[in-house]
């Protein structure tokens, strides 16, 4: 066709598209951005850019009732908060695909004019008769070349068609020719080299909506994106994508693209992506109900972000995510293994740098939510909580026994006397009975409550080597028939009377806080029981 010609058939096409794309041009000026600023929450907020939400619903077959409001959810849920855009706000909006139409088509009459995109009348039928022959044939399989029978109709043709009411599509006019190389820069992979795109792609359906490639190179030039961080799965889309930014007169993003993470398959025993049907901890319900920390969990996206994150995040004590700097080079090329250990661990770290009443907010917040009782349990013991939560916090390792907030119940169930009654010393793995009017006689004649922890482990060494006891481990491990056992065993017994378990913070801290009148309560609990 001529340009007279291509000019007609562009009107015939979009008659009702008048704006220009110099208007869109002007109407979306570019951002003031820092150089390396991009389109993700953690990179974009370190270098002073724009992480925005865009809802790419191109597909409408794929929508789903209630998708939009779940993904802001979720990202709520997570602490994702972008700088705009869905249900957001911001100036380069709409930021919903299917609201921006129009803008699409002004871009596409103007690729049918410069002769670099075409109508195409092709039926299903033909495509997959095509699709057969290329299959049969073991070439490639799409529509380009001699395969692309529409490209070079004239405008008569075109219009006869159209009076026909064939249905059509708008297809890319592929410049591009496979025997030749394009090389791209990936932010994570580096150099990669792929042939040239030469498919004549589908830039508009049917029903005059953009597939998602040619809507992506669209909105990420008007939103002015610098970098998309995305999945491996998109590598393949490099040449097509790059061909768009070319053929429509843009400065192409930059990629990162991300490996996925994968999981051993507990029925296979073989390596897979996560699935968000066979992995629960894949979904922000699972970490809702199970009580791990949102921040907690970014600290482990953080290790899978950065290979380096884990080693700083635990020598750095004293500072937080944010002050870590992410970098592209220190990202994993291949796929990142789902580490639940390594999850419980940085859980665990977390919680040891919260400071007590920090623990007892979030564990109230969470408990109202999944368990009410508790809750009320909770707030009638506010301060002894706080006090249990703060014990070995000052030191230089403090304690690390709670990875997720339903660990609270669990691990301090002696904090709360009535939760510790009801136990009746579940908690206690051991099997031996301990001599309560022994522990009796130390807590009313030789307990003191007013006093350092070391004066206090003086007076239980003394009571110890007055009754029979070793004063150490190692006297007693020399000439274990010379006495009944050694100090260890009488904190043991106390600890296990007024704890239920074997296992405890601080033994004197836990005394103090009780106090002698609920100690004494214990111990005679424990007697009626035993």
């Amino acid at each position: 066709m001529t340009d007279i010609e291509r000019k007609e058939l562009a009107e015939i096409l979009f008659p009702n598209i008048t704006k220009t794309r110099e208007y869109y041009e002007e109407k979306y000026p570019e951002r003031n951005l820092n150089e390396a600023a991009f389109a993700d929450m953690v990179y974009a907020k370190q270098s002073g850019g724009t992480f925005f939400l865009r809802i790419e619903d191109t597909d409408q077959k794929r929508m789903i009732e209630g998708g939009i409001e779940n993904i802001t959810g979720v990202l709520h849920d997570f602490d994702i908060i972008p700088t705009e855009g869905y249900s957001f706000g911001g100036e380069y909006g709409p930021y919903i695909q299917s609201e921006r139409t129009e803008i699409y088509q002004t871009y596409v009459k103007d690729l049918i004019i410069k002769g670099l995109a075409y109508p195409c009348f092709m039926t299903e039928e033909e495509i997959a008769s095509i699709r057969e022959e290329q299959e049969i044939n073991k070439t490639k399989i799409g529509i380009y070349g001699v395969y692309a029978t529409d490209r070079d109709l004239s405008l008569d043709e075109v219009k006869e068609k159209l009076s026909n009411n064939e249905e059509y599509v708008i297809r890319l006019k592929s410049p591009g020719n496979p025997k030749n190389e394009i090389e791209v820069i990936d932010c994570i992979k580096g150099k990669m080299k792929f042939p040239e795109n030469d498919m004549d792609v589908v830039l508009l359906k049917k029903d005059g909506t953009p597939t998602y490639h040619f809507a992506h190179a669209i909105d990420d030039h008007l939103m002015h994106t610098t970098h998309v961080i995305r999945g491996d799965e998109w590598v393949s889309s490099i040449p097509l994508h790059y061909q768009l930014f070319q053929i429509l007169g843009f400065t192409p993003v930059k990629y990162a693209h991300i490996a996925p993470i994968t999981i051993k398959d507990a029925e296979t025993g073989n390596i897979r992506k996560i699935s968000k049907r066979k992995d629960p901890w894949f979904g922000v319900k699972y970490y809702d109900e199970n009580g791990i920390p949102i921040e907690a969990l970014h600290l482990y996206l953080a290790t899978i972000t950065n290979t380096n994150f884990e080693e700083w995040y635990l020598q750095n004590s004293d500072k937080s995510i944010s002050d870590f700097t992410f970098s592209f080079d220190k990202q994993a090329v291949g796929g990142t293994s789902f580490d639940e250990a390594k999850l419980v661990n940085l859980c665990k770290t977390y919680f040891s740098r919260k400071t007590g009443e920090e623990v007892y907010e979030e564990t109230l917040k969470w408990a109202l939510k999944h368990d009410k009782e508790y809750a009320e349990l909770l707030l009638g013991n506010k301060s002894d909580m706080i006090k249990f939560l703060n014990i070995e916090k000052d030191g230089p390792r403090p304690r690390k026994d709670i990875s997720k907030y339903s660990d609270v119940k669990e691990e301090f169930s002696y904090a709360i006397d009535s939760l510790f009654e009801k136990e009746n010393y579940s908690k206690n793995e051991s099997e031996k009975v301990y001599d309560t009017d022994l522990i009796l006689d130390y807590v009313n004649n030789y307990l003191e409550l007013d006093t350092t922890n070391e004066e206090w482990f003086n007076k239980v060494r003394e009571f110890a080597t007055n009754n029979g006891y070793a004063s150490s481990p190692k006297d007693y491990k020399n000439e274990p028939d010379k006495y009944k056992g050694h100090v260890g065993d009488i904190c043991e017994a106390i600890r296990v009377m007024i704890t239920g378990r074997l296992k405890s913070p601080d033994l004197f801290s836990i005394m103090k806080i009780l106090g002698k009148e609920r100690i004494l309560k214990r111990i005679e609990l424990y007697k009626s029981k035993h």
